[in-house]
């Protein structure tokens, strides 16, 4: 069958609100997060949405500040699409599509302050904390986005500064002293398919969308960040639409990631 067939065939099913896969249109399929997965890094985190799985690890260096906030630590997302999830990712350099992912989720937290960077800071000016994230896809069955920004979050809640005398750290012991997390901003990007909005994307629903829109939420209903994809232009009332969709969803996976925190 063409793409554009699968298209078509996709949104009548949508148009009857019930999926391929028997799932409402705003219905995730079953998560689950697990912490402390990585006994080498600081913090570490897997999620599974389904059967899409990824994890995430940080890791804490100590360098100098940028000379604009020399009283703040500084925060690094990346993100690698291993071969072994996708028969569509390749080994080599990071592509456009996991540069967009590690952008959207470095985006959501930066933008949510999710970190509090000035206690990051050793010495004004000279010693700050560094935290990078580190994202890999296990299997991706759809909706990596979603997972990606639970895992990563996940995995900063589980975070523990080492231990570090004032000279060096020892990346061999951890500190009872965690990462200063003080928000937390869950993603939930909105697909598009014709005129019917959903989220929680299988992978042939997520090889055939028309536009998609990752609204990062924080408490409150706030939102802290947007990322539009997708080649279809977006009216502002849709965005508006996919807006309230996002802020409908997110307390399901908030509730599901506060189940995980310490």
């Amino acid at each position: 069958m063409s793409k554009d067939n699968m298209k078509d065939l996709f949104s009548k099913y949508l148009e009857t609100g019930i999926r391929f896969d028997g799932r409402k249109l705003d219905e995730f399929r079953d998560i689950s997060i697990e912490v402390g997965v990585s006994k080498t890094a600081e913090g570490s985190a897997q999620v599974k949405i389904g059967d899409t799985e990824v994890i995430a690890g940080v890791k804490l260096s100590i360098g100098a500040p940028y000379p604009d906030t020399p009283e703040e630590g500084a925060l690094m997302v990346g993100a690698e699409f291993l071969p072994m999830s996708s028969p569509d990712f390749e080994s080599g350099p990071p592509g456009i599509e996991s540069i967009e992912l590690a952008r959207v989720i470095d985006r959501g937290i930066r933008e949510s302050h999710a970190v509090d960077n000035k206690k990051l800071c050793i010495t004004k000016g000279e010693q700050v904390w560094t935290v990078s994230v580190d994202i890999c896809t296990v299997n991706d069955d759809g909706n990596l986005l979603d997972a990606s920004g639970l895992a990563t979050l996940a995995a900063l809640m589980d975070s523990y500064f080492p231990e570090f005398d004032g000279v060096a750290v020892d990346y061999k012991k951890k500190s009872k002293k965690k990462l200063p997390i003080v928000k937390y901003p869950i993603p939930i990007t909105v697909y598009k398919i014709g005129e019917k909005l959903f989220v929680d994307p299988s992978i042939d629903e997520a090889d055939h969308y028309d536009a998609r829109l990752t609204v990062t939420m924080l408490e409150n209903d706030l939102v802290c960040a947007l990322q539009k994809g997708g080649s279809a232009p977006l009216t502002a009332e849709q965005i508006d639409e996919m807006v309230a969709l996002a802020q409908k969803t997110a307390p399901k996976l908030r509730k599901k990631l506060q189940g995980n925190k310490k």
